[in-house]
């Protein structure tokens, strides 16, 4: 490989999305696994992950979280998740990484958390479902972990409340039926990263949510070298291949290394 940044030209930033997490063993959530079964009735994801299905039925939804949170928290980093915590120390702060997924896994890898957007947030943590105050906090560890089909509990449910206000927490997630703001998700300090850069990365992303696009195309407009890594082709391939970047086909355990050391080598 042949890609090269100058700290001096602008940012490298990396934008990663499902396909990272899949190779630590974490479901899509668009996948097979994303659907779930309330009673009789199956729901797909974008019917549950949404303010409104909270409203309706919470401790069928935290139910939901709760456990693909147990299946998060049982996964580990994988070879491309460590190569970006390379590329930050190589990078310092001109480095600034933008996740789709709400596994912390990059957060557990090593990224550090100021250099971390997580523009979905972050399955770990809750807040308050009125917006009493702002900010997000870790879920209890004495929640505990979730088996599939296992109800929440009276204890759970004791512990799942806003710390400033006693009312209901929500996970600190983005769904469906919900914008990207600054204060929750990063949106505008994505946006300058993005604005900044002069090396995109994006690793495992299909492109089907607004922010990822957004950063996508801003990049290329303000000239950014792309670099698209996924498995599949999607529609961040041509911005790539305008941009003068790469398309790489193949894992991101596998590539990603080789591109930060590459990077990394000058």
């Amino acid at each position: 490989m042949t890609v090269q940044w100058n700290p001096e030209s602008g940012r490298v930033v990396a934008l990663t999305g499902a396909g990272i997490s899949a190779e630590s063993g974490i479901p899509t959530f668009r996948g097979k696994d994303g659907y779930w079964t309330v009673g009789s009735v199956v729901y797909h994801p974008m019917e549950l992950a949404t303010a409104a299905a909270f409203a309706r039925m919470p401790d069928e939804v935290w139910q939901w979280y709760l456990y693909r949170r147990t299946v998060c928290r049982a996964a580990a980093p994988n070879p491309a998740h460590d190569a970006l915590v390379r590329l930050e120390r190589h990078a310092g702060d001109r480095f600034r990484l933008l996740t789709q997924n709400v596994d912390g896994l990059h957060l557990r890898a090593g990224n550090s958390l100021e250099r971390t957007y997580q523009i979905h947030g972050n399955i770990d943590f809750m807040r308050c479902a009125r917006d009493c105050a702002p900010g997000a906090v870790p879920i209890p560890d004495d929640v505990g972990e979730l088996a599939a089909g296992e109800p929440v509990g009276d204890r759970q449910r004791a512990l799942l409340v806003c710390p400033h206000c006693g009312g209901p927490a929500r996970p600190h997630v983005l769904w469906f039926d919900e914008y990207y703001d600054e204060p929750h998700y990063r949106w505008d300090s994505s946006l300058a990263a993005a604005s900044e850069a002069s090396l995109l990365i994006i690793v495992g992303s299909t492109a089907q949510t607004n922010l990822p696009n957004h950063v996508a195309q801003l990049a290329a407009v303000r000239g950014a070298t792309i670099v698209d890594i996924n498995i599949e082709d999607n529609p961040f391939a041509a911005l790539a291949q305008g941009s003068g970047g790469q398309v790489l086909r193949g894992p991101a355990g596998t590539l990603l290394p080789e591109l930060v050391d590459a990077i990394v080598a000058g």
